[in-house]
């Protein structure tokens, strides 16, 4: 059985384990790189957004609207945030049968013939032998990757802050006396 230990240590499986991780690395890196590739794309991309609508009521009960001019603002400085991903978890699994047989065959052929005449008798016998030793192996191997990759949210700082800044001056408080 020391050919069975001997199949299960080719298994090159701290060789495996590397171009898991390396594998990971690379699909991690072209993963962070489209989405640095959307977020500038949705940092790019404005449309016309009208940020402030008025809604005024009259004394008489009448409502009128007044929007403010339409800005151009970035789709990111909307909301819309592009999505990451990363891998949570990666596994290798490695399942070998290895089958060896043995099996020892020997034949003997025995064979015989005699004449006998008148005076005269022979005889010849003849052996047969062989030998046959078969050895087997059948190896099978399966091999199975699963990889889990997870959405997590973006940098908390690829998201605008909003400041707002109002120059208009303070209303006055109303007379209550």
């Amino acid at each position: 059985m020391a050919g069975v230990g001997q199949e299960l240590l080719a298994v090159p499986l701290p060789e495996m384990v590397m171009k898991l991780g390396l594998g990971v690395a690379e699909a991690q890196r072209a993963l962070d790189e489209n989405s640095v590739e959307t977020a500038s794309m949705l940092a790019e991309t404005t449309v016309p957004l009208v940020l402030a609508v008025t809604q005024t009521i009259a004394a008489d009960g009448t409502v009128s609207f007044e929007n403010a001019d339409p800005v151009d603002v970035s789709l990111l400085q909307v909301g819309l945030m592009p999505t990451f991903y990363q891998f949570s978890e990666a596994t290798i699994e490695v399942t070998m049968d290895i089958k060896t047989t043995s099996s020892r065959e020997t034949n003997v052929k025995v064979g015989a013939k005699a004449k006998v005449g008148f005076g005269c008798w022979s005889a010849s016998v003849s052996v047969d032998v062989s030998h046959n030793r078969k050895f087997g192996k059948t190896v099978h191997g399966t091999s199975r990757l699963v990889t889990k990759m997870v959405p997590v949210p973006p940098p908390s700082r690829i998201a605008p802050e909003l400041l707002v800044v109002d120059n208009r001056p303070p209303k006055e408080a109303p007379d209550n006396a």
